[in-house]
């Protein structure tokens, strides 16, 4: 059976997806045709932002090596769907690596439950999940990018325009996506 026709105004290409916490980063990967999110890799994270930081300095490297044709960013929210302290720090950790990977485009995805949803699922297929926080980053990342990449080929397939947040910070996380 021939694989299905990617959804109208779906853009075919890899993405990856970044869950950024305070202590790692967890990166995922989806196939071209955006069928499958898979873990790529646990990135430290760096005390400061900069270009050249170690973290920032990795991802852009992922980024070139899968030929990424965009990078989903988690963006965490409370229950309410406010930000918060660690949503400033993500958006200040993405307006870096923003520029570290251009012209590749950096999105924004609502990551609420990631962290719940990839902890749940290992331990249901029986991973310790306290010696495998790395395993977690990674499979958060996973939760982000198939979550995303359902949203927009729905969005795509309903002819819907996909409106993303930029990383500028100016627009919020669209609802839908």
């Amino acid at each position: 059976m021939a694989d299905p026709a990617p959804a109208a105004g779906w853009r075919r290409g890899r993405r990856l997806a970044i869950d950024v916490g305070a202590v790692r980063i967890g990166v995922a990967s989806c196939d071209p045709d955006g069928i499958l999110a898979t873990p790529v890799e646990t990135v430290p994270r760096a005390k400061k932002n900069h270009a050249q930081s170690p973290d920032v300095r990795r991802i852009a490297a992922l980024v070139d090596e899968y030929e990424a044709v965009e990078v989903i960013v988690g963006l965490p929210r409370t229950l309410r769907g406010t930000e918060g302290k660690a949503t400033a720090t993500v958006r200040a950790f993405t307006r870096v690596l923003e520029a570290a990977v251009a012209p590749v485009p950096v999105l924004f995805a609502d990551e609420r439950f990631s962290t719940v949803t990839a902890q749940q699922a290992l331990h249901r297929s029986g991973v310790d999940t306290r010696r495998g926080r790395s395993v977690i980053d990674q499979a958060a990342a996973v939760a982000i990018l198939q979550d995303w990449l359902e949203r927009a080929k729905a969005a795509a397939a309903d002819g819907l325009q996909t409106e993303l947040s930029d990383c500028d910070g100016t627009d919020d996380v669209e609802d839908g996506l």
